[in-house]
């Protein structure tokens, strides 16, 4: 983009599509797959700051300096809900049949008391709930993965000099803010319609992908590192 500035953005729509089943004795149903993220942004800028000025002791202050950042953000994720715990007499294994829908009735409650605003309007808890379980052993009409999780966003900045030692060995020093401005990321829904907590996140984003420790998730709140590497 200009000289010690360059950028780096991209941006997809999808519409992901399969057939899937809680169960064997439920039919394949074809609709939205599991990994069925509609839009994803993603962008990145780097900047060598220019000197600002020409005497000995700016320099040493200010010279080398140069600034990273990243910026993703995505929709959100289909969820599949649980209906009724039912058990195959011929295996002896348990499993969640699907649920009922009643279309004249929101997908969706919105209200401060809920995490992130909004709920799924079904469970105990709900008065004209616009999912219920069904009866005896069905599958349930609801359509597969109708309702959404929670999307993502987040902006990461770092801050880095380069210190020159001897004309083969450098030092780097790097300030680094994941999720600057502290944006709130909700990550697991409980989808299981018999639940209390039934259509409400009950942990955040960073807490919800199970690979690594929270603290190394993207989707946490607003965190800080510094860090030297001598280069030679």
């Amino acid at each position: 983009m200009g000289h010690g500035l360059q950028a780096l953005g991209s941006y997809t729509w999808s519409h992901s599509i399969d057939y899937g089943s809680t169960y064997q004795a439920f039919g394949l149903t074809r609709g939205n797959s599991d990994f069925d993220v509609r839009n994803n942004l993603s962008g990145g800028l780097s900047w060598e700051i220019p000197s600002v000025g020409k005497s000995s002791l700016s320099k040493a202050l200010f010279d080398g300096w140069a600034a990273d950042a990243r910026f993703t953000a995505r929709t959100s994720f289909p969820l599949t809900l649980y209906g009724n715990l039912l058990l195959d007499p011929s295996t002896g294994n348990y499993y969640y049949s699907g649920v009922n829908y009643d279309s004249s009735r929101p997908l969706y409650l919105h209200g401060r008391q809920y995490p992130g605003g909004r709920m799924i309007n079904g469970g105990p808890k709900a008065v004209a709930p616009a999912f219920t379980t069904p009866s005896g052993t069905t599958g349930g009409n609801a359509p597969r993965n109708i309702v959404r999780g929670f999307g993502e966003s987040q902006v990461n900045l770092a801050v880095r000099r380069d210190f020159h030692l001897k004309e083969n060995a450098s030092l780097e020093f790097r300030a680094e803010s994941f999720n600057v401005f502290n944006h709130p990321n909700f990550g697991y829904v409980d989808y299981i319609l018999t639940n209390a907590t039934f259509g409400q996140a009950t942990m955040m984003l960073n807490q919800s992908l199970g690979t690594v420790a929270s603290q190394y998730q993207q989707g946490g709140p607003r965190s800080m590192q510094f860090a030297l590497k001598l280069k030679f």
